[in-house]
């Protein structure tokens, strides 16, 4: 018996995209029909006119997250409880956020329970963890790698640079190149990806020294500390040392032309290399900075160029950008905004709740990406790329019933009342073409016509699992 039947609604299928009916039951998607094929033993939705997809998969969040750029006050970002009930308003169903290893907390499996934990009970939406390995961590550390990966956690995040200058009461970041090359090799050997947020180290803390003595302080001054150079060099890097030991890689926020070219460079080689981009970098730019309020478009990288919007958008219509995330940090307006130098103006964004929206919007709306590419770069690839495929990330049968409808008449601006995470969002005023108006977690309707359906006892920890063509050529 089916439990609910979507009907009337252009789905986007593995196969294509056309005028079926999905059958739901229980969790997950029993059938895709032919229109009125389906039997109406329970609820029928009607979709008549909306655009049927994948939930959402973001893939780089940190909620309840210290806030390093203050390091004598301890702030920390909002929590699953809140950010999450803005991602299933937005068509998220799942996102992946981070298990920090640092040198003072050496046990993976500790660690990452510990994480879990804090999620339990408290998430809107299905979730997970990369391990992020940061600082001169002892070498045995790396040995409880495979059995991380053996629990469903292969993705390992690794920076390339201290983002910010160092600071005694401010955790590092960086992972020196001995190390990230002897990560590479346990998760090439056990199933596992690298995920990296690759920018150069000297480059990058030169910058900061040289502006500090110039008296170049100002927090516009931030694209020029981390340059596009920067981005160049270790994307290159990084790709290099990948290809030698026979790693997958997957770049986060990718802000820049120059690290577009190195990927579509490393993929045309057949190497398994990703990238992601953030909506903020493809829809702001440096300019933006300028503006009264204009930090709350920040992140680390900063944002760049017209040059490089121009980039990332032509790697999400065609190919080069697997997938959009948010790298979500989600703050207050006052916390946001505290910062005025290059050295403490906040990063991360307050976007997951808009991702899939402003993606319809940009891309399908105004550039012509094609509805399967929309899911590809909203859903299906970061599924793929993380582990999450085929559960999440398709409408197929057997997959988790993790349905959104997508209205492609709401034209209107954005505002405040349009968003439910925080006092603020940078998308306010944003004209859109399209917007998700239902979404459906595990066959669950969560949200509807406006309102919350769903509750913080929806969310569940997802094990996953990365199949191996993923890991051995640029499948997604």
């Amino acid at each position: 018996m089916l439990d609910l039947v979507i009907r009337g609604g252009q789905v986007v299928t593995p196969q294509g995209a056309g005028f079926w009916d999905v059958g739901v039951q229980g969790e997950r998607i029993a059938a895709i029909g032919a229109p009125g094929s389906l039997p109406a033993e329970g609820r029928v939705m009607d979709a008549t006119g909306k655009i049927v997809v994948p939930g959402g998969v973001e893939p780089h969040t940190h909620l309840a997250h210290f806030v390093g750029m203050f390091p004598d006050e301890q702030f920390y970002t909002l929590g699953p409880e809140e950010d999450t009930r803005g991602m299933i308003f937005g068509g998220t169903t799942t996102h992946v956020d981070f298990c920090f290893i640092r040198p003072n907390q050496l046990d993976l499996g500790a660690a990452i329970e510990q994480r879990a934990s804090r999620w339990k009970g408290k998430s809107y939406n299905d979730y997970s963890f990369h391990v992020a390995l940061q600082g001169k961590l002892p070498i045995r550390t790396f040995d409880q790698i495979p059995e991380a990966i053996q629990q469903g956690f292969p993705t390992f995040k690794v920076f390339t640079v201290n983002v910010l200058p160092e600071h005694p009461k401010r955790p590092p970041y960086r992972l020196d190149f001995g190390r990230i090359g002897h990560t590479m090799q346990l998760v090439r050997d056990n199933g596992g990806l690298m995920v990296v947020h690759a920018e150069d180290e000297d480059l990058v803390q030169f910058n900061y020294e040289k502006f500090r003595e110039d008296k170049r302080m100002e927090g516009v001054n931030l694209p020029y500390v981390h340059t596009k150079l920067s981005e160049k060099l270790a994307f290159r890097r990084t790709i290099s040392l990948a290809e030698e030991v026979g790693a997958a890689v997957y770049f986060v926020h990718t802000s820049a032309l120059e690290g577009v070219e190195a990927v579509r460079e490393g993929r045309a080689k057949g190497l398994p290399i990703y990238a992601e981009t953030l909506h903020h970098y493809a829809c702001f730019s440096a300019e933006d900075y300028k503006k009264p309020q204009g930090f709350c478009y920040h992140t680390y990288p900063s944002a760049k160029w017209k040059e490089d919007q121009d980039a990332l958008w032509s790697g999400l219509v065609s190919d080069g950008v697997s997938a959009t995330a948010t790298d979500e940090f989600p703050t207050t307006l006052e916390l946001k905004l505290r910062g005025k130098t290059i050295e403490d103006v906040t990063g991360g964004n307050l976007g997951a709740e808009a991702r899939m929206g402003i993606v319809f919007t940009e891309g399908v709306g105004k550039r012509g990406m094609s509805l399967e590419r929309f899911v590809a770069v909203t859903s299906s690839n970061v599924a793929k790329i993380v582990g999450l495929y085929p559960k999440k990330g398709a409408l197929s049968p057997g997959s988790d019933a993790d349905i959104v409808l997508v209205d492609p008449s709401i034209r209107r601006p954005l505002t405040k009342a349009d968003f439910h995470v925080s006092d603020y969002s940078p998308w306010e005023g944003w004209n859109v073409l399209g917007w998700p108006v239902t979404t459906i977690l595990r066959g669950k309707v969560v949200v509807d016509g406006g309102k919350l359906h769903g509750d913080l006892s929806d969310g569940q920890l997802v094990p996953r699992r990365i199949a191996g063509d993923v890991l051995s050529r640029p499948v997604a």
